[in-house]
Order: structure tokens, then C-alpha cells, then sequence
């Protein structure tokens, strides 16, 4: 359970907290969310991935936000890190999902620039997997728009700005879309004004300068975002934050 600070109230679990969230919609994309975990002196990753910096709470809002979405956006290098496998492995997660007229898991998204695809992860051998992949460059091994090998079903889309791909996402059904990094796609995204709500766990561990990343990688902005805090839990000095973030 977590404890809410940010409004004042009971205790309550990540599933029932993010159902009381209404988000609102746009006309030619979806709305975007963005989740990252990052250690108490501002790093995101711990050699190289997130999963050091996680705990028990953490995977519980990381779950629930996946069961709450459409889709679920990463890069390539984030999904070859951390291994991307089955959106949604809870049977019990899916039929809920199909109760409440959603399909059973969210449709996987991959941005990807050079248009190498991890092939090799196990996202593409789920033969229930449901991936589209957006690149400027055809993609190596089938090419743009061909299913590459593997049990996924995998639509390639060609696509030279996220915000392209994010009004394809509009056309396909996707109202709520949830980024999962990393930084570089993070720091594209808002460079093109397309995040509105940012869910970030402060972790109570150390990480270190030289082995982490920060949230964003990219270019400096001419000035810092203003960004709205909405809500704040903490679960075992583990602390919940979720902005709102003006396009």
C-alpha cells in the first residue's frame, strides 16, 4: 500500500490510485505519459539499467501503469537493455483488460532512427505480441513494413517525426500512450512538445555520477520546463511523484 501525501488520503494500492486518474485526450495524438525510476542523487539507470533502482513499489506502479494504457512506447536501446519481453504477463491482468473493452495487453511501440531492431529480445518470439515500429530508415532484416523473423506480429511504419508517429498511434485506437524510455527518446519527445505527465519514483539509493544517465539525453533547452506536481505517495521511503507537464 502506499500512503498519500499529495492529495491528503488513506492509504491505497498503485491499481485503485492510477483508475482514479482521468486523463484527458487529444484530437491528433495520444496523451502521453512518461514513468522512470531514478536513484536519490538524480540517476536513472545503475550499470546500465533501471532494475537496480527499483524495489517491490516501484513494480507495482510500473504494472498498474501498463495495465492502465494502450500502448507502451520504448527505443531500441532501452528494450535491448532491459529485455523487453510480454507487455502484460498476468493472465488476470489481461482478462481484466478485456472486460473493461481494451485489448488484452498494450500494443508495443519501438522508435527506432537507424532502423536496427533488437530482434533478438523476447518481445519477438511472444506469438501473441502486438508491435509496430517506427523508423526513417527501413528496417534491417525485412524491411519497412515487412514482419521480421520471429512470432510477433510486427508492423514497420516509416515515420521521420515522432509526431507523425504519434498521430499513426491516434489513427490506430491509441488514446494513452506510456513512455518508458530512455532518455535520448524522453528528451525527443519533449523536444517536439509531445509528453504531458510525467510519473517519476525518487528511489532512496545512491547511484553514483559515473555510471548513470540523467532522465533526458539530448539538447539543452533555452530555458527549464515549469512543470505542475499533481500527486506524491511514499511506500517504505520510496517516494511517488506524478507532474503534469505543459505542451
Amino acid at each position: 500500500m502506499f500512503k498519500q501525501l499529495l492529495p491528503p488520503g488513506d492509504d491505497i494500492d498503485a491499481a485503485t490510485y492510477l483508475a482514479e486518474i482521468e486523463f484527458p485526450r487529444h484530437e491528433d495524438r495520444p496523451h502521453v505519459i512518461a514513468n522512470f525510476v531514478q536513484s536519490a542523487d538524480g540517476q536513472a539507470s545503475f550499470d546500465g539499467a533501471s532494475a537496480p533502482l527499483s524495489d517491490p513499489g516501484d513494480r507495482e506502479m510500473f504494472h498498474a501503469l501498463r495495465a492502465r494504457v494502450d500502448a507502451i512506447l520504448a527505443g531500441t536501446n532501452t528494450m535491448r537493455l532491459e529485455r523487453y519481453g510480454r507487455t502484460i504477463k498476468d493472465e488476470s491482468t489481461r482478462n481484466a483488460r478485456l472486460l473493461a473493452g481494451m485489448t488484452a495487453e498494450p500494443l508495443a511501440v519501438l522508435i527506432s532512427r537507424s532502423g536496427h531492431i533488437p530482434w533478438e529480445i523476447p518481445l519477438f518470439a511472444e506469438p501473441e505480441a502486438e508491435v509496430i515500429v517506427f523508423s526513417a530508415a527501413p528496417l534491417a532484416r525485412g524491411g519497412s513494413g515487412q514482419t521480421p523473423p520471429g512470432a510477433a506480429h510486427v508492423e514497420g511504419v516509416r515515420a521521420d517525426t515522432l509526431t507523425s508517429a504519434m498521430a499513426t498511434l491516434k489513427q490506430k485506437g491509441v488514446e494513452l500512450l506510456l513512455c518508458e524510455g530512455g532518455p535520448t527518446l524522453f528528451a525527443a519527445l519533449r523536444a517536439e512538445g509531445l509528453v504531458d505527465e510525467l510519473f517519476l519514483t525518487i528511489a532512496p539509493k545512491l547511484a553514483g555520477g559515473a555510471a548513470g544517465l540523467s532522465l533526458a539525453t539530448g539538447p539543452t533547452p533555452a530555458e527549464p520546463t515549469q512543470i505542475t506536481l499533481r500527486s506524491v505517495l511514499v511506500r517504505k521511503g520510496t517516494v511517488f511523484l506524478r507532474y503534469v507537464i505543459p505542451c
